[in-house]
């Protein structure tokens, strides 16, 4: 039998949107029974936006050229720094030596173009010749007793061909902290080998008997003279400030 199929219509009549059964399609164009779609892509993105717009200023281009400024005045900032009466300041550009900075308020270009270091240089240092003393023992402790004799340094020729048992005490200091971090590798046996080289010319041309009585002061000059004169072709940037004769005897043997 013909249908009649004017309008389009069907034998049941109008159709419904979604099919003949009146289902209506899944929201998003989805297939029924398929769960729906994924997340939105734009929507993510707009998101991901919106939080990264809240930990930057307002403004557009200008907040971001305000913050570089202000990140740029803090880096600034940070070159500032204190060198305390009793250190001296010390400035590496590149980890090179670059000049010292005296005590107060100083300035370098900060990390990493130079940073600093701020050694003492107050501090009296003591080494030891001839025997091993104590810790506490110090410059105005005056004339100390040692606590064992090394008599591979203590024992000395003098200029009349005599031996003699000398224990000294040599106290230096820091003059130039530069000089001294870059040009010495171990300042304390650097001061002590040039001690005992001048202290062993100087007995070995004074006779026994004066340096067992008056010549011990002449002794002592002598010897600071001598060492320092080394520190300073060596530029240690060390300061021989006193030399103490601890015991000037006679070997006991």
């Amino acid at each position: 039998m013909p249908w009649n199929n004017s309008g389009g219509q069907s034998p049941w009549g109008n159709p419904k949107p979604g099919g003949p059964w009146g289902q209506q399609p899944p929201p998003g164009g989805g297939s029924p029974g398929g769960g729906g779609r994924g997340p939105d892509l734009d929507d993510m993105i707009r998101q991901a936006q919106d939080a990264v717009r809240r930990y930057l200023p307002r403004g557009g281009g200008k907040g971001l050229i305000l913050l570089g400024l202000v990140l740029v005045a803090f880096w600034g900032a940070s070159g500032f720094y204190r060198v305390q009466p009793d250190e001296q300041g010390v400035v590496m550009r590149f980890g090179a030596f670059n000049r010292t900075a005296p005590p107060g308020l100083n300035y370098h270009i900060p990390w990493p173009v130079e940073s600093v270091t701020t050694p003492r240089v107050t501090r009296i240092n003591r080494v030891d010749i001839g025997f091993i003393g104590t810790p506490e023992m110090g410059i105005v402790s005056g004339r100390v007793q040692p606590s064992r004799d090394v008599l591979a340094e203590s024992l000395m020729l003098t200029g009349d061909e005599n031996i003699i048992d000398i224990d000294v005490a040599v106290f230096w200091r820091i003059r130039d902290a530069g000089e001294f971090l870059f040009n010495t590798r171990n300042p304390e046996n650097t001061v002590k080998a040039a001690a005992e080289s001048v202290m062993r010319e100087v007995i070995g041309r004074t006779p026994i008997q004066p340096a067992l009585t008056e010549a011990r002061a002449q002794i002592e000059q002598e010897v600071r003279t001598g060492a320092q004169a080394i520190m300073d072709q060596y530029q240690a940037g060390i300061e021989i400030m006193q030399v103490q004769l601890q015991k000037v005897d006679p070997p006991a043997q």
